[in-house]
């Protein structure tokens, strides 16, 4: 089967090692990140959401309008804006890209940040509103004639959309979590089921709530599925595990000094971090907690030291050696592969140029030989 490549098309220069150095929308490096990704065998790039960053969706027609090939993840919170807008906005940007888009839907896993755009709804009627809004923009992606929606989040009459995708019947669906609500609404809806980096058991057993949610949901198809890393490579494995402590200790300094002007500005001393709210955040603690080192080179302390804040499971290595960690989840049944560094743009560009061509060629000699042992079974067959 196919493998794609997701990177990040960040917005500034910030990661959790490095306070960025201008403006939090710094257009020529948005450009600058993203036309690395594309010149270095990235498909495409995720513009991620957070409640007080730069609007994902101008970002990534800015980037769609300036670059020809590399494809778009936009992330997008169903609490921001009603469907019948939102669709539009989904299908004018899906036009400018000629059909690049993908759209990642977030319920949300944390209500304070929930909060912060209004958004009062509890975490399991988030995750019904997700599955109505998703079905409604689908229906607008694809109706050529007015309708009305009554459901228990969205109510409105007589809507037809003007603007429709570039791509047909409509732009995928992308959607991720490790709670059973999540299972049940991205095996439902997604056409691409995301996850974190977690050990390889553990992710072959995610994969199988996600079959057996679509399953449930009465789908003949399965979700392809994505798994998320931070991959930290060097030349040697005695670099890439020197790289690695740097990075950890890197993470934590800058993570202490935020701490700091939060207690100088507020004065008071900043609470603890309290135990997080989604699933998926409680599931990269607790395999930290068990132990730093999995499989081939999956490693917890960077997830430990942000909290299982998002994405932050390393695999570390040199490059062959990320490269053959990541072919065990290609081995499991993952398709896609989201890989960011701590140098967001370096990393970018050392990954595309020294890991995705060993992935490349590994999965084209796997489909080479399967192609070859079905041609000796249907000859065998048929003697």
């Amino acid at each position: 089967m196919p493998v794609e490549f997701l990177g990040i098309a960040a917005t500034n220069d910030g990661s959790e090692t490095t306070p960025r150095s201008g403006a939090a929308f710094d257009k020529e490096y948005t450009l600058r990140i993203a036309r690395a990704h594309e010149d270095h065998g990235w498909d495409r790039v995720l513009f991620a959401y957070g409640s007080g960053s730069p609007d994902p969706a101008p970002a990534a027609a800015y980037i769609a309008s300036r670059l020809d090939r590399l494809q778009i993840l936009l992330a997008h919170r169903p609490n921001v804006s009603y469907p019948t807008f939102a669709a539009k906005t989904f299908a004018t940007l899906d036009q400018i890209s000629e059909g690049r888009l993908t759209v990642h839907f977030i319920t949300g896993g944390n209500d304070r940040e929930q909060g912060r755009e209004g958004d009062t709804l509890t975490k399991d009627e988030r995750y019904a509103r997700t599955r109505e809004y998703i079905r409604v923009v689908k229906k607008i992606w694809t109706a050529r004639e007015p309708f009305d929606h009554e459901g228990e989040h969205y109510r409105f009459h007589d809507f037809v959309s003007d603007v429709f995708p570039f791509q047909q019947p409509r732009p995928n669906v992308s959607f991720g979590g490790s709670s059973p609500a999540a299972y049940a609404a991205g095996g439902a809806e997604a056409d691409i089921y995301c996850l974190w980096g977690e050990p390889l058991a553990r992710t072959a057993e995610q994969i199988e709530n996600v079959k057996a949610a679509a399953k449930a949901a009465g789908r003949t198809d399965v979700p392809r599925i994505q798994v998320a890393f931070r991959p930290i490579i060097a030349p040697t494995e005695e670099l890439a595990w020197e790289k690695a402590h740097r990075t950890v200790g890197a993470i934590k300094a800058r993570k202490g000094k935020g701490e700091a002007i939060t207690k100088r500005h507020n004065g008071h001393t900043a609470p603890q971090a309290a135990t997080p709210q989604n699933v998926g955040s409680q599931r990269l603690i607790a395999i930290a907690e068990a132990g730093e080192r999995y499989d081939r080179a999956l490693w917890t302390p960077t997830a430990a030291a942000t909290g299982g804040a998002g994405n932050s499971n390393a695999l570390v290595g040199t490059p062959e050696t990320v490269a053959q960690a990541l072919l065990d989840y290609y081995d499991l049944g993952v398709d896609i592969l989201s890989a960011r560094g701590y140098d967001l743009l370096g990393d970018a560009i050392d990954f595309g140029r020294y890991v995705i061509p060993i992935i490349r060629e590994e999965v084209a000699k796997r489909d080479a030989e399967r192609a070859a042992r079905g041609t000796r079974n249907l000859a065998a067959v048929n003697v």
